[in-house]
C-alpha cells in the first residue's frame, strides 16, 4: 500500500509479518543495508518467526525498502501501518535477531500454524459491542493508561510475557466463549489469539492491523477508542487522526508522561518523572543524568541525534 504524501515530511511504517525465516540470520546484513542505502531509520527485529519493527523515511526510501521485503516470497503479503511527521522519529538503523519478533516466553506458540479470525476494523464496533464478548487490551498497563477500548479489559502487564499468567488465572475456556483482543499494529493479539486457541478458547478474534489500522480507517465520529495510543518511536503517541500526541517519555523509566505530569516538580527531563522519583535505583538515575548530559552537548553541536543509549529499553511490542 503506497500513500501519496507531501516529499518534505518523514513516513512512519510500522510492520510485521508472521512467516517461516529458516535463514533470518542471513538476512540481516542485506537488510541493513537496504536501510542505510534507502536512509532508513529504526529497528527491526528477526527471528525464526518472521519480522517486526517500526522504520521511518522518505515516501521513496520507505516504498523502497518495502518492494525489497515483499520480493521474498515469505514476505509477499507483509502488513504495515503508516503515519506521517516532519522529522526522522528515529535516531539509528537496527536489526536485531531475536528468538521471538514478540516475546511471550511460551514453547510452541505459532501464528504460522494457527491464529484466531482477524476483524476488519469496520466491523470491530459491533464485534466488542456484543455482550457476550470478552475484550481484552493485550497491551501493558502503561499504555492501555493512555487510551483504550470502551469497556476493554486492562490485564496490567508490565510485558507481554505476563499475558499468559493473566489468561490462566482469569478466563476459562467453557464460561468465555468469545474473545476478542487487540493491540498496537496487530502483532502482539496475533500471538495472543494464537496462545488462547492452544488453551481451549474457542472463538478467538483480533483486530487486524490493530489499533492504528482501527485509527486510520474508523472515523472519529463513530470510534469506540478513548484517548490517545502509544507508539513505540519518539512520537510517544498519536491522536484519532494519528497526528503526533502531547505526551512526552521519561528516559529513566521509559513511562509516558502526560502534560500534567510535566508540570510536576518530580520531572526533571530525561532524568525523572512523578513516576519513578521515588523509586529509581541511584545507578539507573545517575545513567539518566549522564545521558540527557549527552543530549544536551549534542543538541549544542547540532547533531541530529542524542549520544548514548536509554537506561531501560523497551522491546518492539507493537
Amino acid at each position: 500500500m503506497t500513500h501519496t504524501n507531501d516529499s518534505s515530511e518523514i513516513v512512519v511504517a510500522a510492520l510485521y509479518k508472521f512467516a517461516a525465516l529458516d535463514d533470518f540470520e542471513a538476512l540481516r546484513e542485506p537488510l541493513r543495508q537496504q536501510m542505510l542505502e534507502h536512509d532508513v531509520k529504526g529497528t527491526l527485529l528477526l527471528a525464526r518467526e518472521g519480522i517486526n519493527g517500526t522504520v521511518s523515511g522518505t515516501r521513496q526510501g520507505i516504498d523502497a525498502l518495502l518492494d525489497w521485503l515483499r520480493a521474498d516470497p515469505r514476505l509477499r503479503d507483509l502488513d504495515h501501518k503508516e503515519s506521517c511527521c516532519d522529522e526522522h522519529p528515529f535516531y539509528r538503523t537496527k536489526v536485531k535477531l531475536k528468538k521471538e519478533i514478540v516475546t511471550l516466553g511460551i514453547e510452541g506458540v505459532d501464528p504460522n500454524e494457527q491464529v484466531g479470525t482477524y476483524v476488519e476494523p469496520e466491523d470491530w464496533n459491533a464485534l466488542i459491542a456484543d455482550p457476550e464478548v470478552l475484550v481484552i487490551d493485550t497491551r501493558n498497563a502503561y499504555e492501555v493508561a493512555i487510551g483504550s477500548f470502551e469497556g476493554a479489559i486492562d490485564p496490567r502487564t508490565t510485558s507481554f510475557r505476563e499475558f499468559p499468567e493473566h489468561v490462566q488465572a482469569h478466563y476459562d475456556p467453557a464460561r468465555h466463549r468469545k474473545v476478542a483482543m487487540f493491540c498496537t499494529g496487530g502483532i502482539r493479539c496475533e500471538k495472543a489469539s494464537s496462545f488462547m486457541l492452544r488453551e481451549g478458547f474457542e472463538e478467538v478474534y483480533h483486530l487486524k492491523g490493530g489499533v492504528l489500522n482501527y485509527l486510520e480507517r474508523v472515523p472519529e465520529e463513530q470510534s469506540l477508542w478513548r484517548g490517545q495510543c502509544f507508539v513505540f518511536d519518539n512520537r510517544v503517541t498519536v491522536r484519532h487522526d494519528l497526528s503526533e500526541g502531547e505526551f512526552e517519555q521519561c528516559h529513566a523509566c521509559r513511562i509516558p508522561i502526560s502534560p500534567e505530569d510535566q508540570q510536576s516538580e518530580h520531572y526533571v527531563p530525561g532524568v525523572s518523572c512523578p513516576h519513578c522519583w521515588s523509586s529509581l535505583p541511584e545507578k539507573t538515575r545517575e545513567g539518566a543524568r549522564e545521558r540527557q548530559k549527552q543530549i544536551e552537548l549534542a543538541r549544542k553541536r547540532g547533531e541530529p541525534h542524542p549520544i548514548g543509549r536509554d537506561p531501560r529499553h523497551r522491546e518492539i511490542e507493537a
